[in-house]
């Protein structure tokens, strides 16, 4: 008897589990379907919205970054680069020691928030990641392909000192010019095309293949290019001229509309190495 009422009250739990299971689901798709939720960046998000995706970006995180290895950080030539990395890149939206961010940073949301306590909320190799790989819907970028490793592990080094920092010692640190990073030229890597593509933001105005976006009617397709009789009008579809395209529009056509993005030339070589393989 008290082996069957045992299971009479454990099939209970489990049917009500699923039942209150299946009604949140169902009120999430609703809510889902009829745009019920305010997506709009002028009102912030519910708190219990905010804090599950803080605390799951904070688990992919420390997954994602636990097999980095961190090197040696701190010397005074590697801060130094790494505070004009941060006034170069970062301090716009992050800002600093008695440094607000810009009114770009202040308007967004999630809020980038200050940085000034990264350094005890994330480990060096945590901080690594997240520069290099940015964070989904968050408005973080991936500075995978803009920085090369010293100069985001020399941006890591800055965060680590940062709360060691007074204004007058973070302002004269980062009045050091960043200068650039060595090109680093891969050659024409498909591979790494695609990926650079996403960095400067192609895909805003082009349905490209293999790249994830929204369906655009700005810029043409750029599916087929190798087999079209000319790309952007008047060009053979060499890769010599799709890279120049790229890199300065304006200087094939003056009229046109697609702005130069500052593509390095290695850049330019791997984006169009992936366009005309598609």
């Amino acid at each position: 008897m008290a082996a069957s009422r045992t299971r009479l009250i454990v099939k209970t739990a489990v049917m009500t589990l699923l039942a209150a299971g299946g009604i949140a689901a169902a009120g999430g798709y609703t809510v889902y379907q009829a745009g019920w939720y305010d997506i709009g960046a002028s009102t912030q998000h519910l708190q219990p919205v905010y804090s599950l995706l803080e605390q799951a970006m904070h688990n992919s995180v420390r997954h994602h970054a636990k097999s980095i290895v961190t090197p040696s950080l701190g010397d005074p030539a590697q801060l130094r680069r790494g505070a004009g990395l941060y006034r170069e890149h970062c301090a716009q939206c992050h800002g600093g020691p008695a440094t607000p961010p810009s009114a770009h940073g202040q308007s967004m949301q999630p809020v980038p928030g200050p940085l000034v306590d990264a350094a005890a909320r994330w480990k060096p190799r945590e901080l690594y990641w997240i520069t290099r790989h940015g964070i989904k819907m968050s408005g973080m970028p991936a500075w995978e392909l803009r920085l090369g490793e010293a100069d985001t592990w020399a941006l890591v080094a800055f965060l680590n000192r940062l709360p060691d920092l007074d204004a007058a010692a973070y302002r004269a640190l980062a009045a050091n010019e960043a200068t650039p990073a060595p090109d680093g030229s891969q050659g024409g890597d498909p591979r790494r095309g695609k990926k650079i593509i996403a960095q400067y933001a192609c895909q805003s105005c082009h349905t490209i293949p293999g790249v994830t976006g929204s369906e655009v009617d700005v810029g043409r397709p750029l599916d087929g290019l190798a087999r079209r009789p000319v790309i952007a009008g008047r060009l053979a579809p060499t890769q010599d001229n799709l890279i120049a395209w790229i890199r300065n529009p304006q200087a094939i056509d003056p009229g046109a509309a697609m702005p130069a993005m500052g593509v390095t030339e290695s850049d330019a070589r791997d984006i169009s190495a992936y366009l005309l393989s598609k």
